[in-house]
């Protein structure tokens, strides 16, 4: 995302004025989360300057700080534990736009549970197969991960502190047939170029 992302961290990208990471708060607001916790990373001291502790949106925000150089889903979530406490927990990529709707969610059956959606142009051959109930590592159709789940602290309370991607976790847990899923057919963008945040700036289609 440079230049862009060179004075701004991913998560405060604007579409017509309002912050990425925004549109995700209200968004679980509206599903009756009332405490978020915010991965900070890349210039990560602006999003509590910019978001503060919540009040304007009705919810608790507090910060897990991973600093400049970011811990990974895996690391970034294991560091998050302490301020999550043991229940089940959504998660979400902030550099995502959808109009998913989190309160269609709930605790996992196994260990977590993966919001699937139709292959991008950009990522054809999708990231895990699905076969209606179940996410498993190989097989078919398959799909492409949309950045939002729930999880269970045991997914990785198990892990040390530190910086490791989550999809190796979810793979070995998905070879105990332990992770579910859901195809997502809704609008979903990943905001990954800048070319793809212009697309939504000028998408007539693209609200929330």
């Amino acid at each position: 995302m440079r230049p862009l992302t060179a004075t701004t961290p991913k998560a405060l990208l604007e579409i017509r004025g309002k912050a990425l990471v925004e549109f995700h708060i209200e968004a679980l607001v509206r599903a009756g989360v009332d405490r978020i916790v915010i991965n900070t990373g890349w210039l990560g001291a602006q999003l509590p300057a910019r978001l503060g502790h919540g009040t304007r949106f009705g919810a608790d925000l507090v910060y897990s700080h991973e600093g400049q150089e970011p811990l990974e889903t895996g690391g970034g979530m294991r560091r998050a534990l302490a301020l999550l406490g043991d229940a089940p927990f959504i998660a979400t990529n902030a550099d995502i736009y959808t109009d998913f709707d989190y309160a269609r969610l709930a605790p996992p059956q196994g260990l977590a549970h993966l919001v699937l959606i139709d292959n991008p142009p950009h990522h054809p051959r999708g990231d895990f197969a699905f076969d209606g109930k179940r996410v498993h590592v190989c097989g078919s159709p398959r799909l492409t991960f949309a950045g939002i789940g729930v999880y269970r602290p045991e997914l990785t309370e198990h892990l040390p502190d530190g910086r490791y991607p989550l999809a190796p976790i979810l793979k070995e847990a998905m070879d105990f047939g332990i992770v579910t899923g859901e195809h997502f057919r809704g609008a979903w963008t990943d905001v990954g170029t800048p070319e793809r945040l212009a697309h939504l700036q000028l998408s007539a289609s693209s609200n929330i």
